[in-house]
């Protein structure tokens, strides 16, 4: 009797351990396909057609004529979109950008579930705390799953779902007016620092104020940290060219006073 308790036992303490192994590599199996592969200089393809608020079909790449913060959710996640889509709504109050005229930005989701009314509820969010004008530039889209995967392909962002939810990177992807892939900025939460330096460089080839020149000169994108470093060394060579300079031109003009007095 006591053999077949020891046999049973060892069944069941096996049974359950496979059962537990099994869930593990379910799981880690899931992690490994949420995450993103960053596919910078990327061109986001002309064809990709998605609704917008109004439930009209537009193209994306048509919408995209400024550097564009693009971000991808789903409008009834519970965990991170809501705080992701507070962060961008944040960073605008704070970037010193104008949105509108110096950037726009582009929310798509990748449920293709969700409708353009779904659109219009989340973009009352940004009403609330933002003035109607500048709504214009914040556009909300939603679509098939062709065009959405597509498009979560093309930059490199990957999700999977998990019963009526998703397991999902949080992420902003910033695109240049042409539709290019620039800069990817992690969390749910941005430095207006980093996004303003990431719009700035998303709108090489066009003319710019002195002052985000002077910004790129002084700051690099440190692709490992992923946030941007001051250049240490190319400001101390530009401190000490400037006083190398300042001191030849004071030696030159002492110089030429001593020969005018004699």
């Amino acid at each position: 009797m006591k053999n077949r308790f020891f046999g049973f036992s060892i069944f069941f303490f096996f049974c359950l351990g496979f059962g537990s192994l099994q869930a593990i590599s379910q799981v880690e199996g899931l992690a490994e396909e949420v995450g993103i592969v960053e596919h910078l200089d990327t061109i986001i393809p002309a064809n990709l057609t998605f609704n917008n608020e109004q439930g009209q079909p537009v193209q994306l790449k048509s919408l995209i004529t400024r550097p564009t913060i693009l971000s991808l959710v789903y409008y009834d996640c519970p965990g991170i979109c809501p705080q992701l889509l507070s962060g961008i709504s944040d960073v605008i109050e704070k970037s010193g950008l104008e949105l509108g005229k110096d950037y726009q930005v582009i929310t798509v989701s990748f449920n293709y579930d969700d409708t353009p009314e779904a659109s219009v509820e989340k973009k009352k969010n940004f009403l609330r705390a933002h003035s109607k004008p500048r709504a214009d530039h914040w556009t909300y889209l939603t679509g098939d799953s062709a065009n959405i995967y597509a498009l979560t392909h093309t930059v490199g962002y990957n999700f999977t779902r998990a019963g009526n939810d998703f397991m999902h990177p949080s992420c902003i992807m910033v695109l240049s007016p042409e539709g290019k892939v620039t800069r990817y900025l992690y969390g749910t939460s941005y430095l207006p620092f980093d996004v303003k330096m990431a719009l700035v460089e998303a709108q090489k080839g066009q003319s710019r104020p002195t002052i985000n020149r002077v910004l790129e000169y002084c700051f690099t994108y440190d692709p490992e940290g992923r946030k941007y470093t001051l250049q240490v060394t190319k400001i101390a060579a530009t401190i000490i060219i400037f006083f190398a300079i300042a001191l030849f031109i004071t030696l030159l003009v002492r110089s030429s006073r001593k020969k005018s007095k004699t």
